[in-house]
């Protein structure tokens, strides 16, 4: 059986690809660089990260970009002996208008080298590639209409076709599916089969109605007749399927010519209607029989957190080491950072070996440069820990451990000073109220700090719950009383499941508001699971 979600964690927004043998899956990053996520498997069960492929200047610049903008839902397919990524570059999310530029990257191979990118257009988002039998290659991407009201504004999904030798756009632009009264119309995929062409689309938005719609046409242009059923894939008339928001959907043939859809979902905490994890990727199994509409395996259409797999050889990876040790060189592939093309200006692996150096950057609200190495939570109960030098030389600058969401939503535990220079232990807390985003400070007073030495930095998550601790040289650790609300690190928390879109992180941060560029070592960093109830 193929356990769900299988891609757990800050993964939404799925596309799938098969070469030959191998699968592969693209997801949406979002503000993170590098940008996009790649993963391998070759049995649908086990999964790996493999490439980031948006990996340079000339690439992706996100510097400035707001939250939960940047890189949404990324396409991969393969055709013409070629990886083809399409993906949006969100500029402006919030208000009536958007500015998103959609592009296009190739590679000979998964791992690149991946080209610079091709722009195409801007005219909405959720860009894909649909490769026809004929050859031709055609764009499809949901439309936004400024003038109309909130939810309204997804008036339809464009096509257009591609030239691969002008490595542009031409023709009309054709509005071929205004989908269905539920509104949000986006994430199209095309599909060819039995004399149909297949469009599969998100709708509902990204909430709890999101729901998997789909329509077909006997011409690529249509008109396209929608699925008597309405929605293939939906949870949103089931408040107790433990995997709730599904939708936004892609379809793959197995070598053995059986059918799976992987699609994002939330795990929602008991209780509460908030979800740190984000949006994971989870797979379903599908019956297709030739000419009629696909239809999920289970016989309804809610996504199962078991589902029987594909008859595959197992093909398992290695575990994820719990405890990742700096040394010079990448950065260990956990591990991302926000929007900059220039990590230099953010960290170094090199100028002390055996450490992540961070140098102290903008506010934990900089949008351009903020020094934040972090992971995502994959897990409902974990903890996490690291080893932190740094001397501070006022309150301006602080480093430490950080569970992040965004800009507005975080909890920090921070080795700081004070006005004369001796060391304290902080606790920055954003629970992202909105629309006040106001900083509250946990603790009554502030810890006192041995002037020099390493501090250990830990923190422990359970569900709803984040309690930090700290250990000074040569100590046990001692838990700090302040409980605190990881719910508040939720898309569904802050401005709300509609504007935020990413997921938990936990990391290693510096910051110093002085501009003087202070920095933080950092030893090693761990990251382990709590429980058995965490992915399933």
């Amino acid at each position: 059986m193929i356990q769900n979600p299988i891609l757990p964690g800050f993964n939404p927004d799925p596309s799938i690809c098969r070469v030959g043998d191998d699968y592969y899956i693209a997801t949406s990053t979002f503000e993170w660089f590098p940008g996009v996520q790649i993963h391998h498997s070759r049995d649908l069960v086990n999964w790996k990260l493999i490439s980031r492929p948006l990996n340079r200047k000339s690439q992706l610049d996100m510097r400035g970009n707001p939250d939960s903008g940047g890189i949404w839902a990324p396409c991969l397919t393969y055709a013409d002996g070629l990886f083809w990524l399409i993906y949006t570059d969100v500029k402006r999310k919030d208000g009536a208008f958007k500015d998103t530029p959609n592009y296009l990257v190739t590679a000979p191979a998964i791992d690149g080298p991946w080209s610079d990118p091709i722009y195409l257009n801007a005219s909405g988002f959720d860009p894909s590639l649909f490769h026809d039998d004929d050859g031709r290659k055609w764009l499809i991407n949901m439309i936004w209409d400024h003038n109309q009201v909130v939810g309204e504004r997804f008036v339809g999904i464009a096509l257009q076709e591609y030239a691969t030798t002008e490595q542009k756009l031409v023709g009309p632009i054709r509005n071929i599916y205004r989908g269905t009264d539920h509104l949000f119309t986006e994430g199209p995929h095309l599909y060819r089969r039995d004399g149909y062409y297949y469009l599969l689309v998100a709708e509902g938005g990204t909430g709890y109605n999101h729901a998997v719609t789909i329509a077909r046409s006997r011409e690529l242009t249509g008109p396209y007749e929608t699925d008597p059923a309405k929605h293939i894939l939906t949870a949103k008339d089931n408040p107790e399927n433990p995997l709730q928001r599904a939708g936004h959907a892609d379809i793959v043939e197995t070598q053995n010519g059986e059918f799976y859809m992987v699609h994002l979902c939330s795990r929602p905490l008991p209780g509460t209607k908030r979800s740190p994890l984000g949006r994971e990727t989870a797979i379903q199994k599908l019956i297709w029989e030739k000419g009629e509409w696909p239809r999920l395996a289970n016989g309804t259409n809610e996504p199962d957190l078991t589902v029987p797999a594909p008859d595959l050889e197992p093909h398992p990876f290695e575990a994820e080491p719990s405890r990742i040790d700096f040394t010079p060189g990448d950065l260990p592939a956990m591990f991302q950072w926000l929007r900059t093309p220039e990590p230099e200006h953010l960290f170094s692996l090199a100028e002390r070996p055996g450490h992540l150096r961070l140098f102290g950057r903008q506010a934990p609200g900089g949008a351009f440069e903020h020094s934040l190495v972090a992971r995502r939570q994959t897990d409902i109960n974990y903890s996490a820990e690291t080893v932190v030098e740094f001397t501070p030389l006022d309150f301006q600058q602080m480093a430490g451990l950080m569970a992040w969401y965004n800009r507005f939503q975080y909890h920090y535990l921070a080795v700081t000073a004070d006005e004369d220079g001796n060391r304290k232990l902080n606790i920055y807390s954003c629970p992202g109220d909105f629309p006040y985003a106001r900083l509250t400070y946990p603790l009554p007073a502030s810890i006192d700090l041995p002037k020099d030495g390493v501090i250990r930095l830990g923190v422990d998550v359970n569900g709803p719950e984040l309690r930090f601790r700290y250990a000074l040289p040569g100590g046990d650790w001692t838990m700090i009383d302040a409980v605190l609300d990881h719910t508040a690190l939720s898309d569904e928390a802050g401005s709300g499941e509609g504007t935020n879109f990413t997921g938990a992180f936990i990391g290693m941060a510096a910051h110093d508001n002085s501009g003087r560029g202070v920095h933080a070592d950092f030893a090693h960093f761990i990251y382990k699971a709590n429980g058995e109830s965490n992915n399933g």
